[in-house]
């Protein structure tokens, strides 16, 4: 059995995520949660959030699933649209400012991958 949810336009470049996302992927879920507690980053807080989310999915799907089984079957982090933005700049210049967006997407599993 799978669950999986989804966090969209969240205001962290995905690049950022990423690097987060890999650490975790793959493990089971008390590990995974524990090692982002101590890990200093802002993107963990929505990580978090999101593998919360679906462990809260999983046990409304199911509710004879046993949450310490659960694995990080998949975590992917996919661009959302940026907001463009400018800056004032030397000479009356301006330039351009991208704040990147995010899409945060947790796959559960009940088998390790």
């Amino acid at each position: 059995m799978e669950s999986r949810a989804v966090a969209k336009y969240m205001r962290i470049s995905p690049q950022k995520v990423r690097k987060l996302a890999f650490t975790v992927k793959g493990k089971r879920v008390g590990d995974g949660i524990d090692i982002l507690k101590f890990m200093p980053q802002k993107a963990t807080k929505m990580v978090l959030k999101v593998i919360n989310s679906a462990v809260a999915n999983a046990s409304l799907k199911d509710e004879n699933v046993d949450v310490d089984d659960l694995f990080i079957k998949n975590i992917y982090v996919d661009q959302g649209p940026t907001l463009k933005r400018f800056r004032a700049r030397a000479r009356g210049r301006g330039t351009r400012i991208l704040k990147r967006t995010s899409h945060i997407t947790v796959v559960l599993s009940e088998d390790s991958v």
